[in-house]
Parts: C-alpha cells; structure tokens; sequence
C-alpha cells in the first residue's frame, strides 16, 4: 500500500488527512478529509491522472475536524462516495462490525473500535505485503491520546492497552493530529520529543513498540509511573495521567 498524508490547518490545528491506495488496483480511500478545500485538489489530480480509483471516505470519528468535511467533499469532486465510519459521522453509510477484516484490493482492513474521545471512535488496522499500520484518529498520538469527551478512564485504558497494544509490535501509527507532549520524562519520550523538534511531520515514524516505551498513557502498570500518579490500579493512573496531561502548562 502506499500512504499519502495531507496536511490540513497547518499552523493551528495541524491534523492531517490520509489518502491510502492499493498498489495493485490502484483503488484508494481517503481518512478523515475534513477540509477539503486542502484535500481535493489532492486528490482531483490523481483521480485525473489515472493514479488512483477514489472508493470512499473513512473516518476515525465524528468530530468536524475529522468527520466534518465530507459531504463538501462529495460535492467538490462530483462524486457520491460512500463514507465509512462510526455512526455518528457526517453522512456515513457504512459502519462495519468491530474486529472483523475485510478485504479492499490487497490490503486487509479491520476496524476496531475504540469508544472514549468519542463513543463512536474507530481505528482502523491494515496489513498488506509492505507492511503493517493504524489509523488512530484522536485516540492515539505519538507521547499522548485524546481527551475523554464521551468516555471513562477505564474505555481509554482498554483501547490503549488492550485494543491498540495488542496490534503486531511492527505496526506503524499515523495519528491524525500534532503530537502529545507527555507530562512524564523518560528517556525515549525525550528522542521523540527530539525528533519533532527537528521534523515538521512524525506520522509514520514510531510503531507502536515505540509507543509502549514513551506514551505514559501505555505504561500504567509501570511502577515509575505508578509512583508519579500515586496510584497502582491501571485505570486509576490513566484517569490521574489524563488530569495531570489537562493541567500540563
């Protein structure tokens, strides 16, 4: 597969959409376009060129900086693509069962639902022949995960340490927004705190191997954590790291 990111709002929210092809097919989707005045003319001159063969639209959740561009985008290109998505997404017309891969071309596509930043959040795992990546929308960042607008600590607790970890330790994680900035030092999170002093872009950098050594939110079993929280149980730490990231000045 072949991955193109997007950059959207560059400089104030700095979320990126992601254009996803199957190298065989050509066939592609695209992930949370959600301002497409910056994304199709991306994607308008692919389509033109042949390069691609635009399936649908995928969303990691409902919010409108993710979900919110879809059917401006439809209208831009002409098209009535069929959007892909938690059932709370703008126009959705599909929401596929939880943990169950389908097939788009040759790449193997399985949703897995995450509820917490919203009840309706999806990550989306695809595996083909060069290699092995996840979509986390607002769920995951790269030292960091999202608010708990429409959940408990203990739904975040599951969908980092249970849903995501449990992925192959190779996967590649394409966040869409900018990078968290833990409120917890280690020495892994300061080289990814390095690195994105020193890249404009770090989607598609870190696994989530990496992220089990520098997200804080992945160690709440931990003891240096733990101690830092003054908690032991892990939804207990998760809830306490979330409030102590809320009040990170």
């Amino acid at each position: 597969m072949h991955i193109q990111s997007i950059p959207m709002w560059e400089g104030s929210s700095d979320n990126y959409a992601y254009l996803v092809v199957d190298d065989k097919s050509k066939k592609a989707i695209i992930i949370d376009p959600a301002n497409p005045d910056e994304v199709s003319p991306v994607l308008k001159e692919k389509i033109d060129s042949g390069e691609i063969i635009l399936d649908g639209i995928y969303n990691t959740h409902h919010h409108w900086d993710h979900a919110g561009g879809n059917k401006k985008l439809q209208e831009q290109l002409g098209t009535k693509l069929g959007i892909t998505g938690g059932k709370d997404c703008e126009g959705v017309t599909t929401t596929p069962p939880n943990s169950k891969p389908y097939k788009f071309g040759d790449i193997s596509i399985t949703p897995l639902y995450t509820p917490c930043h919203t009840q309706d959040s999806i990550c989306w795992f695809l595996e083909d022949s060069t290699g092995k990546v996840v979509f986390t929308g607002d769920t995951l960042f790269h030292g960091g995960c999202g608010r708990f607008f429409e959940g408990k600590p203990e739904e975040m607790h599951t969908a980092l340490n249970k849903t995501l970890a449990s992925l192959p330790d190779e996967t590649v994680v394409y966040q869409m927004s900018s990078s968290g900035i833990s409120v917890l030092q280690n020495e892994a999170m300061k080289k990814l705190e390095a690195f994105a002093k020193a890249n404009k872009e770090t989607q598609g950098k870190f696994t989530i191997a990496d992220e089990k050594l520098h997200n804080v939110f992945m160690r709440v079993e931990d003891p240096t954590i733990q101690k830092a929280t003054g908690e032991t149980d892990p939804v207990q730490v998760m809830a306490k790291l979330r409030e102590m990231k809320n009040n990170f000045k």
